[in-house]
């Protein structure tokens, strides 16, 4: 059962595309250049249009991927005219992206068997994970859902104070400590507290530290395992928060953390004030985790579910 919206509202859309116009107009005007004075796709506007993707943060093994599918319908078609470069690029990233084992617009479901459902929240500092939690916790408490919030960030004051602004905002339970306190304690408390609430969602907030990763892979892991004290299954989720603005970072903050911890969904933030929205087309290309959510703007609603389809649309549209 599903307690979001599946279909694209013409708010949505436009909320979408508002938020990708930054991206939209520099990949556009990268890509007017590269056929510039050419009216036939050639080697040579295939070499430039590698170099467009990769300046877009599409990424070099997507990339690569992108330009070998477009040479093989240039090979199959023999002629292909620049003008219609745009459309076969659409219809070529929109086929890849559709090939993942990830299916289209699949936000986080509350199953009726499983309460509370916990999500782990990570990614490192400054990537909007606090504003992606409120956002998210607003989603479900609109569903109808009870939530409750965890602040096992301890390493930050700010960051416990920040959840609290949320979830004040939001009108929704949160459990913290003092700064310094143990994570797996916090996260202990607040499913028990969310347990004798009778809350749906837990949603568990933690430090975002990426300097020493054995140290970070030792306190998710010790916090899993205090919660599946209190829950054997928990969490049900993990949810990496990645800051799209900074491109391949992003790439490389999902290598790390995935390697330090079970993933099992992506979200990628702040697209409405950056050029570099392409990387969510790689990250989702290249990791075998689905990339649930996208930051398109400020409001409260401004985190969607990601649609692929809706989402290359706007690219290019």
């Amino acid at each position: 059962m599903s307690f979001f919206k599946k279909i694209f509202s013409k708010e949505k859309k436009e909320t979408l595309d508002k938020g990708l116009e930054k991206t939209k107009t520099s990949f556009l005007s990268k890509l007017s250049k590269a056929v510039a004075g050419k009216s036939k796709v050639d080697d040579e506007v295939l070499d430039n249009l590698e170099e467009v993707l990769i300046a877009s943060d599409v990424g070099v093994d997507t990339t690569l991927k992108i330009i070998d599918r477009i040479e093989e319908r240039v090979s199959k078609d023999k002629y292909l005219g620049t003008d219609e470069l745009n459309t076969i690029l659409k219809e070529e990233i929109a086929g890849l992206l559709s090939e993942t084992n990830v299916a289209d617009a699949i936000e986080f479901t509350v199953p009726e068997t499983t309460k509370p459902y916990v999500i782990m929240v990570v990614g490192v500092n400054g990537v909007g994970k606090t504003t992606t939690i409120g956002k998210l916790a607003s989603q479900f408490k609109k569903s109808g859902k009870k939530v409750v919030l965890g602040a096992a960030d301890t390493f930050r004051a700010a960051a416990i104070d920040q959840l609290q602004i949320w979830a004040d905002r939001v009108d929704i339970p949160i459990v913290k400590q003092e700064m310094g306190s143990d994570p797996a304690s916090v996260a202990f408390d607040t499913l028990k507290s969310a347990v004798t609430q009778n809350a749906d969602v837990v949603i568990i907030d933690t430090a975002g530290r990426l300097h020493n990763k054995i140290n970070l892979m030792n306190e998710l892991t010790k916090i899993k395992r205090v919660m599946q004290k209190v829950l054997p299954d928990a969490p049900h989720e993990v949810l990496l928060i990645l800051d799209g603005s900074t491109g391949q970072n992003a790439f490389e903050q999902a290598k790390q953390f995935t390697k330090a911890t079970e993933v099992t969904a992506l979200a990628v933030t702040k697209l409405d004030g950056t050029a570099k929205g392409g990387v969510v087309i790689g990250i989702s290309d290249q990791f075998k985790i689905p990339v649930k959510y996208i930051g398109v703007g400020e409001g409260i609603d401004d985190l969607q579910v990601f649609n692929k389809t809706e989402f290359v649309d706007s690219f290019f549209d």
